[in-house]
């Protein structure tokens, strides 16, 4: 078979590596049954769920109906750009809090972008700060530290 769409092919398998990859290491959790779940089911079956998801994109990319496409030059700033926000985020999270933490996070991932806006950045950075509080701290009751550690 000849693979036509070179970027949904490479995307399937890294899904099914992935996918493969959790599921794998979910068995060394309890896994429980379906009524009684335990904390290795869910993880177990969202991999291999993720890798049945990579195998039929990795096998439609190579359809005769398949869009013939390459792949570009991978970009190594935007990917350290994006893997050095969310790093930030995670080191600064206990003493910057919630609010600014994820606010960094989303600016600076902003950087990473060729169409990149101040405007479009600062909104979506508001945007998810509000989602996070509601989603996990309002709606899901974890507990975060909110504000940098030296305001309390």
């Amino acid at each position: 078979m000849q693979i036509k769409n070179k970027q949904d092919f490479w995307s399937g398998i890294m899904f099914v590596v992935i996918g493969a990859a959790f599921a794998l290491g979910a068995t060394s959790y309890s896994m429980g049954t379906a009524a009684r779940m335990g904390p290795g089911y869910f993880p177990f079956w969202l991999g291999v769920c993720q890798s049945l998801l990579g195998a039929v994109v990795t096998l439609s990319s190579m359809s005769a109906k398949a869009e013939k496409t390459e792949i570009d030059k991978f970009n190594w700033k935007v990917a350290l750009v994006i893997i050095g926000a969310v790093v930030l985020c995670g080191l600064t999270l206990n003493s910057l809090g919630v609010y600014i933490s994820i606010f960094l996070l989303v600016l600076i991932s902003s950087f990473a972008s060729h169409e990149f806006s101040w405007p479009v950045a600062l909104g979506a950075a508001v945007f998810l700060v509000l989602f996070v509080w509601l989603a996990f701290i309002k709606g899901l009751g974890l507990v975060f530290p909110l504000w940098p550690s030296f305001l309390a």
